[in-house]
C-alpha cells in the first residue's frame, strides 16, 4: 500500500494541490519530554489549514499512533461522525511511556488512502 506524506505546502504552487495534501496529512502534537510511568497526552489532528470532507464515500476512517514500528493506539470513525461537514478530525491519545519514543501518526482516507505524519521525538 502506498503511504502518502505531508509536503510543505509553501513549496507547492497550485491551490488544489495544497488543499489535497494539507487536509489529508496527520500532525502529531505533544510535549517533547515525558516521564516514565506517567500518563502522556498525544494529540493527532488531520489537516492544518484545510478541513477534510465527511461524506458517506469520503471521510477519515481511522487514525493510528505509532512509536517507530510499534503500534500504540487507534481511533475509528464512520461517515457522518463529524456531522457530515468538513472538519479537522482530532484525537487525544493517552499513553504511558517506558522509554524514548519516535511518534508518528497514520490517517486513512476512504478515497485517497493512507497518510503518515512526520516523526516527533519524545525524550523519556
Amino acid at each position: 500500500m502506498k503511504i502518502n506524506r505531508y509536503q510543505d505546502i509553501s513549496e507547492i504552487d497550485r491551490e488544489a494541490k495544497k488543499d489535497y495534501i494539507d487536509r489529508h496529512s496527520a500532525f502529531v502534537h505533544c510535549e517533547s519530554n515525558a516521564t516514565v510511568g506517567e500518563k502522556f497526552k498525544v494529540n493527532v489532528k488531520v489537516g492544518d489549514e484545510y478541513k477534510h470532507p465527511d461524506d458517506f464515500d469520503h471521510y477519515i476512517q481511522w487514525i493510528q499512533l505509532w512509536d517507530g514500528e510499534r503500534f500504540l493506539a487507534e481511533a475509528s470513525f464512520s461517515a457522518g461522525a463529524m456531522g457530515n461537514a468538513p472538519a479537522n478530525l482530532e484525537v487525544d491519545f493517552y499513553i504511558v511511556p517506558t522509554k524514548n519514543m519516535k511518534l508518528t501518526a497514520h490517517a486513512y482516507c476512504t478515497k485517497h488512502g493512507l497518510w503518515q505524519s512526520d516523526e516527533v521525538v519524545v525524550a523519556v
